[in-house]
């Protein structure tokens, strides 16, 4: 993932951000210790904006679609009041693995339920509604995940979409890849979807932030 942002700029969001709790900090750290693509990783300060996210829409419900090692679950499960959930779906062992170890020993660990298996399909058994959904996982079902967000969100609900400038590759055309053409159709539904209302923010990889419009 390239840099958007010059670094410099990046420490001096950070610096000026809510803190990182050690318990991220530990996991960030381990990640790009142990794990393939530590980059994937949302990190401090991208952590900080899932929060004030969580803080503002008042939620008590999320859905994380994409867990890695479990660093935005954490962010959001230490910004949910004492009754909140997460429940967060993956299909990597080897990442949750780690994501459950740093979960146990969270003071907010117990918010967190993950869900191993093809997110689609989890989806599909989900009831009830969810105040945040953040997609964050297999770009070529970016547009699927979105689908069904819609119908799992809230009405005050806000879907967040990570990686959504996939280091500046969505400004080629044609799309170079299979991914950046799912991100660049995603985009394209959003922007022109008459039941929401977005925002391209250009934080870190970029996120979508969307809402039901009106």
């Amino acid at each position: 993932m390239k840099a958007l942002v010059a670094p410099e700029i990046e420490a001096y969001a950070e610096s000026h951000s809510m803190p990182e709790s050690p318990v991220c900090q530990a996991l960030r750290e381990e990640t790009h210790r142990t794990i393939e693509h530590p980059q994937m990783v949302v990190g401090p300060l991208e952590g900080a904006f899932l929060k004030m996210m969580t803080q503002l829409v008042g939620a008590r419900r999320i859905l994380e679609i994409g867990t890695f090692t479990g660093y935005s679950a954490l962010c959001f499960a230490e910004a949910l009041p004492s009754d909140g959930t997460v429940i967060t779906c993956d299909v990597d062992e080897t990442s949750v693995a780690l994501a459950r170890r740093y979960i146990a020993q969270a003071p907010f660990g117990s918010k967190i339920s993950i869900r191993m298996g093809p997110a689609l399909e989890t989806m599909k058994t989900l009831t009830g509604l969810f105040d945040l959904v953040f997609i964050d996982a297999d770009k070529p079902n970016y547009l699927n995940y979105y689908r069904r967000s819609l119908d799992l969100l809230a009405p005050n609900g806000v879907i967040l979409i990570d990686n959504v400038l996939w280091s500046g590759e969505v400004l080629k055309q044609p799309a170079p890849d299979a991914s950046t053409a799912a991100i660049q159709e995603l985009n394209r539904a959003v922007s022109t979807d008459p039941r929401v209302s977005a925002v391209l923010v250009t934080i870190r990889d970029g996120v979508l932030v969307v809402r039901r419009a009106g």
